[in-house]
C-alpha cells in the first residue's frame, strides 16, 4: 500500500485531499499543528470508509534557530518525515502533498517583517524542508511525488497579501527545480493552484469583494476543495507519472495563460 503525508489535511482543502487519497487505496497521514479534533476527524471519516490513516502533529513554521540552553532545536519537518516512514515502513512515503499554510492581509507599507517571516516560513520553508526531507528517501526508491498546493496568488498576485502571494509564487520556482533534480530518479515535482475555494479561509469575504471576484472567474463560481482534491488524486496516480515541473490552475479560468 502506498503512503500519502498531507499537510493541513484536518480540514479544508487539505481535508479533501486526505479523503480523495484514502479512496484511491492510499495510506494517508494526517498533519495538523493544532487542529486536533478535525484531524481524528479526518481519520475517523478515512477509516469509516474501509481506509488506513493515523494523524501526526508538528508545527512546521520552523525558523531553524537553536532551542538555547536545552540544545538545537530538531527541524519539525524531518521529524514529522521519519515518523510518518516508521509508521508508514515499509514502503515508506510515497506521495508527500505540502498543503499546511497561513495568511495574513496587510498593505506592503505597513507589514512588519515579523508577519512577512511568519508567512514566508509557514508557506515555503516548511515546503522546502519536507521536500530536502523526502528527496533521498523517495530517490533511493526512484518512485515518488510531491505536490505543493500554491495560489492564483502566486500567479497574479493579491491586494494585501504581499507575504502569501510571495509564498505561493516561491512554491512554484521549488517545483521546477525539484523536479529537474529528481526527474532521473522517476520523482515527479509538480504544483497545484486553486483560485477561489469555499473555505473557512474564504467565508468572510465581504459581499462587495465576492461580487467582484464573482465577476472575474469565467465560470462564474468558487470552486470546491473536492475539486482541488481531485487533480491532487491524478498527480499522485501512475496515469501523471510523465507530468513534472507543471503548475495545474484550478480556479474556474481566472488566471488563464496562452
Amino acid at each position: 500500500m502506498r503512503t500519502a503525508l498531507v499537510t493541513g489535511s484536518a480540514k479544508g482543502i487539505g481535508r479533501a485531499i486526505a479523503l480523495a487519497l484514502a479512496r484511491d487505496g492510499f495510506r494517508v497521514a494526517v498533519h495538523y499543528r493544532s487542529s486536533q479534533a478535525e484531524a481524528q476527524a479526518t481519520v475517523a471519516a478515512i477509516r469509516a470508509a474501509g481506509g488506513t490513516a493515523e494523524a501526526f502533529a508538528a508545527d512546521l513554521a520552523w525558523n531553524g534557530h537553536s532551542g538555547g540552553a536545552d540544545g538545537p532545536v530538531r527541524d519539525p519537518a524531518a521529524a514529522l518525515v521519519a515518523a510518518v516512514e516508521a509508521w508508514a515502513a515499509p514502503p515508506g512515503i510515497h506521495s508527500l502533498v505540502c498543503n499546511a499554510g497561513i495568511i495574513k492581509s496587510q498593505l506592503i507599507a505597513f507589514t512588519r517583517l515579523e508577519e512577512w517571516r511568519d508567512v514566508m516560513t509557514a508557506n515555503l520553508d516548511s515546503a522546502f524542508l519536507l521536500t530536502k526531507a523526502v528527496a533521498r528517501l523517495m530517490a533511493r526508491r526512484k518512485a515518488g511525488r510531491i505536490i505543493y498546493i500554491s495560489s492564483d496568488a502566486g500567479l497574479l498576485g493579491d491586494l494585501m497579501r504581499a507575504a502569501y502571494s510571495a509564498s505561493k509564487a516561491g512554491l512554484l520556482g521549488l517545483a521546477k527545480t525539484a523536479a529537474r533534480e529528481l526527474a532521473a530518479s522517476n520523482v515527479t515535482v509538480n504544483a497545484v493552484a486553486p483560485g477561489i475555494i469555499t473555505t473557512d479561509m474564504t467565508a468572510d469575504i465581504p459581499e462587495t469583494r465576492r461580487a467582484k471576484q464573482l465577476d472575474a472567474i469565467p465560470l462564474a463560481r468558487f470552486g470546491t476543495p473536492e475539486e482541488v482534491a481531485g487533480c491532487v488524486s491524478f498527480l499522485a496516480s501512475d496515469a501523471a507519472g510523465w507530468i513534472t515541473g507543471q503548475t495545474l490552475c484550478v480556479d474556474g479560468g481566472l488566471c488563464m495563460r496562452t
